[in-house]
């Protein structure tokens, strides 16, 4: 399989695999793979919860806004933080948005 990419995608791609130490083809298949990954398990979560839901296990409105808000809560354990967990175990907002406050 090939896939093509505009000559700027392809100098963003060379900058970024150049920063990670790693070669254009590798970043590429990487990306891909943790794609692939992450959508495959978001598709089976979604399946789960509907399923759930088939079966009537459904949650309160109040307790669907705690789950929520303790996921994007910032974590007060540097340790955590540092692990990627100070919002839910999603690790970009753990990085993302302490550099936006």
């Amino acid at each position: 399989m090939e896939v093509q990419l505009t000559p700027e995608q392809e100098a963003q791609l060379a900058q970024m695999a150049d920063k990670a130490g790693i070669n254009p083809e590798r970043l590429a298949k990487d990306v891909l793979l943790r794609y692939l990954d992450d959508e495959a398990r978001f598709l089976a979560s979604v399946e789960r919860g509907i399923a759930a839901a088939e079966r009537g296990e459904l949650i309160e409105e109040e307790e669907m806004d705690a789950r929520i808000e303790r996921m994007f809560k910032p974590c007060s354990d540097s340790l955590d933080c540092s692990r990627g967990r100070g919002f839910g175990g999603h690790q970009e907002l753990s990085e993302a948005l302490p550099a936006l406050c």
